[in-house]
């Protein structure tokens, strides 16, 4: 028997994934070369905005359209867990729709809608792998999220944060350093907070840790996976879980890459979203990082259209963009979400107007990117090629930033010292040193 998995969304889906092809191999299963010659198809779908909804959905039904005759089709993932039972009735297509952690072994001929549970399982976080098949991979510390931000429906399907043990995690690493990957991305819903799983007075509220005299896990955690493999990056970092350790221990790695959560800038932006900081504080933290590591990198993401957002909050974030010089960024417009604060709140924004601040601050941020790019070529680097041609050096995480393009001979998975040549936007061009 064949399987094809079709992944959508965010990293953390892709691991998710990972754990699904290692429990059906594990059961039997071969990866098919495509959707069209496998047994049983897979769709893990995502559900985090409007956007990503109507994505799976078109590729829910393509799928169907491609599949082989008596191929089964399975929708695992967000939307299934949110939406289980609506989306086995409006899909007769599908033969199961399946929760988090669920068998895809057993499929029923007839369409099959699994509850939604409120504390998804764990099992499939703990999963072997396959081999890897590059020479980085994502690792998922934690599942859930114990923050309530006003825009975020994820805690409603994935429950309250749920973080795997060191050891779970230092198992799945050294398999994973042992296939020949190099390089650990580290993802969960609020990285910075793994290891603490506490509620404050039931109100749904995470620990803290940005008081210096606490105790922070996730250091010792980055700490012990940095003795395993080249590289460890931290994505998904909360602003107010940046502790001064956390950054110390970030910059000891040789990976000085902060993905930082901020949202916005401006702080009546940013209390209605029910989330920490402002423009100040931000600025602050990120100028004491470039005093301690001149090279460190920031990329982080922006919503534009929240409720109430007014032209001065605009403003504000444009001129955070500007002042901050952030080497990558993400712009999303608000998304009204089911089950979350913000789906209740009046002043909405009207999404012409929100487009058009998500097109405003996208080009001052593409020009400073380019600028940041253009200021790499005359430096050494050193690259980790992911492929033939295609190399990465501690400023570009995979999937997401931009790359160097290399001779395609050198040997993936080699880390190599280059020359960076020439900008092209937000990729390098380099030769060997």
């Amino acid at each position: 028997m064949r399987y094809w998995i079709e992944t959508l969304g965010c990293p953390k889906n892709h691991v998710d994934s990972d754990k699904l092809a290692g429990l059906l191999e594990s059961q039997g299963y071969s990866l098919a070369p495509s959707a069209d010659e496998a047994e049983l198809v897979v769709a893990n779908t995502c559900a985090f905005i409007e956007a990503a909804r109507e994505e799976s959905i078109e590729t829910v039904l393509e799928l169907s359209d491609r599949r082989m005759d008596g191929a089964r089709l399975v929708v695992t993932g967000c939307m299934a867990e949110r939406y289980g039972d609506e989306l086995a009735a409006a899909l007769p297509e599908v033969d199961l729709v399946a929760g988090f952690g669920e068998s895809l072994t057993a499929i029923a001929p007839a369409p099959v809608a699994l509850r939604r549970r409120p504390t998804p399982a764990f099992d499939l976080l703990n999963l072997p792998r396959p081999k890897a098949t590059r020479p980085w991979a994502y690792v998922k510390i934690a599942e859930g999220c114990d923050r309530r931000c006003g825009f975020c429906a994820i805690p409603t399907f994935r429950g309250d944060q749920r973080s795997r043990s060191t050891e779970e995690i230092l198992t799945e690493a050294r398999a994973l350093a042992e296939g020949g990957v190099r390089e650990l991305v580290l993802i969960a819903q609020d990285l910075a907070s793994w290891g603490h799983d506490r509620r404050r007075a039931g109100r749904g509220e995470p620990a803290e840790v940005l008081d210096e005299g606490g105790t922070q896990p996730l250091i010792e955690l980055t700490k012990i996976l940095s003795s395993e493999v080249d590289r460890v990056r931290l994505l998904y970092l909360y602003p107010s879980g940046l502790t001064g350790a956390l950054i110390e221990t970030i910059l000891s790695t040789g990976v000085p890459y902060f993905d930082l959560s901020l949202q916005h800038a401006s702080r009546s932006m940013l209390r209605a979203m029910r989330r920490w900081g402002n423009s100040d504080r931000f600025l602050e933290r990120i100028g004491a990082i470039r005093a301690a590591d001149a090279d460190a990198t920031f990329r982080s993401s922006f919503i534009l259209g929240y409720p109430g957002e007014t032209e001065d909050d605009q403003r504000e974030l444009l001129d955070f963009v500007q002042a901050a010089q952030l080497d990558w960024a993400g712009f999303f417009t608000f998304s009204s979400e089911e089950g979350t604060y913000a789906n209740d709140l009046g002043a909405q924004v009207p999404h012409e107007l929100a487009l058009e601040r998500l097109r405003e601050v996208s080009e001052l941020q593409d020009a400073i990117t380019a600028r940041r790019r253009d200021a790499l070529v005359g430096t050494r680097q050193r690259l980790l090629i992911d492929a033939p041609g295609v190399g990465r050096s501690v400023r570009e995480c995979p999937e997401i930033d931009g790359i160097v393009m290399v001779d395609p001979a050198l040997a993936v998975g080699g880390l190599v010292d280059v020359d960076i040549v020439a900008s092209h936007g937000t990729d390098l061009e380099a030769v060997l040193a």
